[in-house]
């Protein structure tokens, strides 16, 4: 409720002529004008001279020299021997004052001035009056007026105060109390574990906390590391996997390993043909490789028997076939050549014959029956080189020298595994 105190006095002034044969005038306040039936000034009536004296509703309240634009709600009292007493309505006349008679103001218990006229303001409980008589906010927490607990925060509001908590935590009356975010809104995609006074996400396995510190993001684990898998890594939401180029399958989770085509019956190779496999395939050759004027002797041994049509030619080759990996490691072993029939008093030299145009192999003499096919250069792939080696024998007792021919077709893989 809303209680204002007012009291304004009527003061008229009695001017004398300096002459006595002029007439007395009378000169009342403003708000006032003079009743010469009365002899004295009466308060005047704004409320019912003024047709829209208060606006937005407000009641027009008239006072002793002016009026008031007040809440209809509102409640006027007035002090009187130490009493307080509603406003009778209409506000009857302000009786006339002399001018001799001092005005001394009041000073109400708080220490605060009080209108002349007795009338003080009564205000509604969070206010307090001021010097001017109207009423003002009291800031409970900055006077210390609360009953906040100390973990709490006191916020000022008009008439009033609130206790407030810490983000985290509830008001259990005078304490505050910790909340469990993780059963009131369940605010992690993935998720939630209560903290005192917070709380915290965590995502599952292969995902990540995005920048929002609640949202669960894939993470990225081919971008991670290049040896993730061993050809090639593919993403997907929450995990990876690995696959290997054909020719190959998956090995444990990141290993490629090549497929035998020749053990496994996947290859398209005729009966008179020998598939043989190699890293990431398979190739097809004759059974028979011999050609005129050789003649096949067994599964991979050609002889030639003719001393005429065999001049300057090797009196017998023998056909291999091997597989290396592309780009591996140099200088490397890769093949080893060694005599079938040994004799004594010879003496045997090795090499390359043919098929080394571009230095990539070299033979090395291990022994005098046999020598070592070192890989000089790394190769790449898919690719087939066909190197001739061959062991010269010298007859030392007889004084003679033959010859023998390893055909070896070496086939290099298109990957290093």
């Amino acid at each position: 409720m809303l209680g204002i105190c007012v009291c304004l006095c009527a003061v008229f002034t009695h001017v004398l002529s300096q002459e006595a044969e002029e007439p007395i005038s009378y000169t009342c306040t403003e708000g006032y004008e003079y009743d010469s039936s009365r002899e004295q000034c009466r308060d005047i009536d704004e409320c019912a001279l003024l047709d829209d004296a208060c606006k937005g509703g407000m009641q027009c309240i008239n006072h002793f020299g002016g009026y008031l634009c007040l809440p209809k709600s509102a409640v006027i009292y007035i002090s009187k021997e130490g009493e307080q007493v509603p406003l009778p309505d209409p506000v009857p006349p302000a009786p006339a004052v002399p001018p001799s008679q001092p005005q001394v103001p009041r000073v109400n218990s708080g220490g605060q001035r009080v209108p002349q006229g007795g009338r003080t303001i009564r205000c509604a409980p969070g206010f307090t009056a001021d010097d001017q008589n109207l009423c003002r906010d009291i800031d409970e927490c900055a006077t210390g007026r609360h009953t906040c607990g100390p973990e709490q925060t006191c916020v000022n509001t008009r008439g009033s105060y609130t206790c407030q908590c810490p983000s985290g935590y509830q008001r259990n009356g005078d304490h505050c109390t910790d909340v469990n975010e993780c059963d009131v809104q369940s605010p992690c995609q993935h998720h939630c574990y209560n903290l005192i006074g917070s709380f915290l996400c965590q995502c599952d396995h292969g995902y990540e906390l995005a920048q929002d510190m609640v949202s669960c993001q894939d993470i990225d684990e081919c971008s991670l590391s290049s040896y993730m898998c061993q050809y090639q890594c593919v993403n997907s939401p929450g995990s990876y996997s690995c696959e290997c180029p054909q020719g190959y399958q998956l090995q444990g989770n990141r290993l490629c390993q090549d497929i035998n085509e020749c053990e496994t019956g996947t290859h398209n190779c005729q009966d008179d043909e020998t598939c043989w496999n190699y890293y990431g395939g398979f190739r097809c050759y004759p059974r028979n490789p011999c050609e005129a004027p050789y003649t096949q002797t067994s599964e991979n041994r050609c002889i030639c028997r003719s001393q005429i049509d065999c001049q300057g030619l090797p009196p017998s080759i023998v056909y291999k076939y091997m597989s290396i990996q592309a780009d591996r490691t140099v200088p490397a072993d890769i093949f080893q050549i060694q005599a079938t029939n040994i004799y004594a008093n010879t003496h045997n030299t090795f090499r390359i014959k043919s098929g080394n145009e571009a230095g990539e192999f070299f033979l090395r003499r291990s022994s005098n029956v046999s020598a070592m096919l070192v890989l000089t250069k790394p190769l790449s792939g898919p690719r087939e080189y066909v190197v001739d080696l061959e062991m010269i024998t010298h007859h030392l007792t007889m004084n003679y020298r033959s010859s023998s021919l390893l055909r070896l077709t070496v086939i290099v893989g298109p990957y290093a595994f």
